[in-house]
C-alpha cells in the first residue's frame, strides 16, 4: 500500500506539483526520503520523527520509503515537512487515506508539532485552486494562501489536523490579509529647482521608461529618484498578484497583507550579480525581480561592478531573469523600470568636469549596449542657493501622478490588447510592429529623426527608443500623432554614445532646441 499527498517545488515563482509517495515495507528499520531531495529536504525525517514523538506517536518498526515524485526534478526547502507528515499519518491509519485525495500541503514542522512560516505559500495556493485541490498549510500564512480564492485549511499544528480530519474539531477557512494603503512616500515638492530634471521623471513614469541623472553631488538625483513611485499609477490586479507572489517565494510578504503600492529597490552599488540578477547555491529572485512592475534604482551607477550592469542588458529587453542551472533553468519575472544616477567623475565634478580626462574615464566604466537601453538621460545642473531660497513648488507629487495616469489610460486603451506576462501597455515595452503605426512621425518631424539619428549614430534600438519617448510626450499632451516637437525633446534626453564627437551631439541639440521655440 502506498499513500499519497500532493505538495509543490518551486521554479521561479512557479509551483510544480510533487507527488509525495509513501510506503512501509518489511526489513530493517529505516527511514529514507528520495527523489532528488536537499540537504533541509533530508533532515525532514527528523523534523517528523520528533513531532510524532511529541503526540505520542511513534513510526512502525519498518523500513519507510517516501518517494518525491517526479524524482527527476530537484527539491529545495523545509515546506515538504507537512506532505510527508501527513502520508505517514494516512499509512498508520490515524487519518483516513481517502480524504488526503483532495489536498496539497506544505509547511515546516517545528519538533512540537507546530506549523512555522513558510515561504511560497501563495504561489502554492495558486497552483492548487488551479488543480482543484484544497491547501493545507500554517494557521500564520493562511491570510497570504486566501489571496488565491480556493479552499485553504490554516492549521496550527499537526494535532489540529489530525482532530480536523477525524471530524473532532472543524478548522474554519481563513480570510484574505488586509489590502494594506500605500503610505504617502516623499512629495515632488521637496525639491526646488530642477524643473528640467522633474519633467524628465514625468516622461519617463508616464511611459515606463528607463531613465539616467547624471549631475554632480547634491544635485538632487537621488531625491529626484525616490520619488518616481509617487508618481506612479497603483498597482493592477493582475499586476499585484504577479508582485504578490515574488514576494512570497522571498519572505517579503507579513502576515499575508498586500499593497497596490510599487516596488522601489534600490541595491547599494556593493551588491553581486545574484543579488542582483537573482540565483545563488539555492535559487532566489534578485533585485530586478523584486522591482517586477516597480522600479529598480541604482545610485552611483559606475560604481557598480561591469559585469553586474551588463547582466542588466537581458532582463532589460526580455523582462524576465533566468539563472541557468547545470540541469535546469530557473525564470523570473523582471519587468521593471531601471533609474540610474552618477556623477559626472569619481571627484564630484564642477563646471567643465564633464569633459575632464577624469570623466571620461569615470564614465567608460559603462558600456555603449548597456546605455543604448536607457531612453532619457538629463544632466542635472547645481541648484544654487538662490533655488533653495525659493518658496515650495505649486504642483507636487499628486498633479503629477494625475497626469502620469490620464497618459498611461491613453496607453492602455492602445496597448492593451498587447499585454502579456513580459509586455506592459507602456510606451517603453511597445514591439516595433505597434510602434511603426502609433508612434509614426509627422513628415517635419521624420526629417529632424533622421537627420539625428545620422549625427548622433543612432544604433537601431536607439532609434526606435526615440520614437517611444516621442509617443510618451504626445500621450502626456493628448495629441494623437507624433509632431517634430515631440521628436526634437525626445531626442534631447538622448545619451550621447561613447565616443561621439561632440560638435555633432551639439549640432543637433541646437536642431532639437530650435525646433522647440518654433
Amino acid at each position: 500500500m502506498v499513500c499519497r499527498v500532493t505538495t509543490f517545488a518551486f521554479e521561479g515563482v512557479d509551483a510544480q506539483p510533487v507527488d509525495v509517495q509513501v510506503q512501509m515495507t518489511g526489513g530493517q528499520p529505516a527511514f529514507h526520503i528520495v527523489g532528488l531531495p536537499d540537504k533541509a529536504v533530508g533532515e525532514s525525517r527528523e523534523r517528523v520523527r520528533a513531532a510524532f514523538a511529541s503526540l505520542g506517536l511513534a513510526l512502525p518498526p519498518k523500513r519507510v520509503i517516501v518517494n518525491l515524485a517526479p524524482a527527476d526534478l530537484p527539491k529545495e526547502g523545509s515546506h515538504y515537512d507537512l506532505a510527508i507528515a501527513l502520508a505517514l499519518l494516512a499509512m498508520m491509519g490515524v487519518i483516513p487515506p481517502d480524504q488526503l485525495e483532495a489536498y496539497a500541503a506544505i509547511g515546516e514542522l517545528s519538533l512540537d508539532g507546530a506549523l512555522g512560516e513558510t515561504l511560497g505559500v501563495l504561489p502554492a495556493a495558486m497552483a492548487a485552486e488551479g488543480m482543484d485541490l484544497q491547501l493545507i498549510c500554517p494557521q500564520i500564512c493562511g491570510a497570504e494562501a486566501a489571496w488565491a480564492g480556493g479552499s485553504v485549511i490554516g492549521a496550527t499544528g499537526l494535532i489540529a489536523l489530525i482532530n480536523h480530519f477525524t471530524g473532532r474539531a472543524v478548522i474554519s477557512p481563513p480570510q484574505p490579509g488586509e489590502l494594506a494603503t500605500p503610505p504617502a512616500g516623499p512629495d515632488l515638492r521637496d525639491v526646488k529647482g530642477q524643473e528640467g530634471a522633474k519633467r524628465a521623471l514625468e516622461i519617463a513614469a508616464a511611459g515606463g521608461h528607463n531613465l539616467l541623472f547624471c549631475g554632480p553631488p547634491g544635485s538632487g538625483k537621488s531625491m529626484l529618484a525616490q520619488r518616481l513611485a509617487g508618481i506612479l499609477p497603483p498597482l493592477s490586479a493582475r499586476e499585484l498578484l504577479e508582485v504578490s507572489q515574488i514576494q512570497s517565494i522571498a519572505g517579503l510578504l507579513e502576515r499575508g497583507r498586500l499593497s497596490r503600492r510599487r516596488p522601489f529597490r534600490a541595491p547599494h552599488h556593493s551588491a553581486s550579480m545574484a543579488a542582483l540578477v537573482g540565483g545563488g547555491i539555492k535559487a532566489k529572485p534578485g533585485e530586478v525581480s523584486l522591482a517586477h512592475h516597480g522600479v529598480l534604482f541604482l545610485d552611483e551607477l559606475p560604481e557598480f561592478p561591469a559585469t553586474v550592469l551588463d547582466s542588466l542588458r537581458q532582463p532589460l529587453e526580455a523582462g524576465e531573469a533566468v539563472v541557468a542551472r547545470a540541469n535546469r533553468h530557473v525564470r523570473y519575472p523582471a519587468r521593471f523600470q531601471l533609474i540610474a544616477a552618477m556623477n559626472p567623475c569619481r571627484c564630484g565634478g564642477g563646471p567643465g568636469a564633464a569633459a575632464s580626462r577624469c570623466a571620461q574615464q569615470y564614465q567608460a566604466r559603462l558600456s555603449g549596449p548597456f546605455l543604448d537601453r536607457i531612453d532619457l538621460y538629463y544632466d542635472t545642473p547645481p541648484v544654487t542657493a538662490v533655488d533653495l531660497a525659493l518658496p515650495p513648488p505649486s504642483e507636487g507629487s499628486e498633479e503629477v501622478r494625475m497626469r502620469v495616469a490620464r497618459a498611461r489610460d491613453i496607453q492602455t486603451e492602445r496597448l492593451g490588447h498587447m499585454a502579456s506576462d513580459t509586455i506592459r501597455s507602456v510606451n517603453a515595452d511597445t514591439p516595433l510592429s505597434e510602434l511603426e503605426k502609433s508612434a509614426a512621425p509627422d513628415e517635419a518631424g521624420a526629417a529632424l529623426l533622421a537627420d539625428a539619428a545620422s549625427r548622433l549614430q543612432l544604433t537601431a534600438r536607439g532609434y526606435s527608443r526615440v520614437l517611444k519617448v516621442a509617443r510618451t510626450i504626445a500621450d502626456l499632451e493628448g495629441c494623437d500623432g507624433v509632431r517634430r516637437l515631440h521628436i526634437a525633446e525626445a531626442l534631447s534626453y538622448r545619451h550621447r554614445p561613447p565616443g561621439m564627437p561632440e560638435p555633432a551631439v551639439s549640432a543637433v541639440h541646437g536642431a532639437a532646441a530650435g525646433s522647440m521655440v518654433s
